[in-house]
């Protein structure tokens, strides 16, 4: 049984649509949504489509699946943005370049994709949690510097290998439900 109180890294939940690269050992190269394989002629909001466009770039992640959020210009919040962006989810185990490196592990993300940003790392507890939704709040978004209104915060416990979403509005109630009477 895993310990509680051990090491988290908490990102911001970039309000986007779920999207992922599947590469196996062979290097061929497939594309998804969360729950299905897309394609430029069977997209999810242009995903596949940039992908496709990237294909030679995205090849460096490696083989594995690679989820990460697919986000901006006409995709849920949009964030002020006028286009869209690719950012991977596994901010301990990717940096957008060498000065960013703490740990020898951390591999260099492929140039078209961004690094969901890190709000805090510590030892989980509440307050570190209200400290990472609070900064957000006052501060606005990381991902889209002078956006005033992130979704919220994504805790993952490092130790047990789970995350858990957080969100700054309507966080008991469930996305199905969010907007609805």
């Amino acid at each position: 049984m895993g310990r509680f109180s051990r090491e988290v890294v908490i990102t911001e939940k970039i309000d986007g649509t779920n999207a992922q690269i599947c590469i196996d050992d062979s290097g061929s190269i497939r594309f998804g949504s969360r729950t299905r394989w897309i394609t430029p002629e069977n997209d999810n909001a242009g995903f596949a489509r940039w992908a496709e466009g990237n294909k030679a770039e995205l090849l460096k992640l490696g083989p594995g699946r690679h989820f990460g959020e697919w986000w901006g210009s006409g995709v849920q919040r949009g964030y002020g943005m006028k286009t869209k962006q690719f950012w991977l989810f596994n901010a301990g185990r990717w940096i957008l370049s060498e000065t960013d490196r703490v740990d020898a592990k951390q591999l260099i993300a492929p140039t078209c994709c961004g690094v969901v940003p890190i709000v805090r790392k510590g030892i989980l507890t509440s307050q570190l949690v209200d400290e990472a939704l609070n900064d957000l709040i006052t501060n606005g978004s990381k991902a889209a510097p002078g956006f005033m209104d992130p979704e919220g915060i994504v805790i993952f416990h490092t130790a047990a290998g789970v995350g858990f979403k957080k969100t700054i509005k309507d966080d008991g109630v469930p996305k199905s439900l969010v907007g609805k009477s």
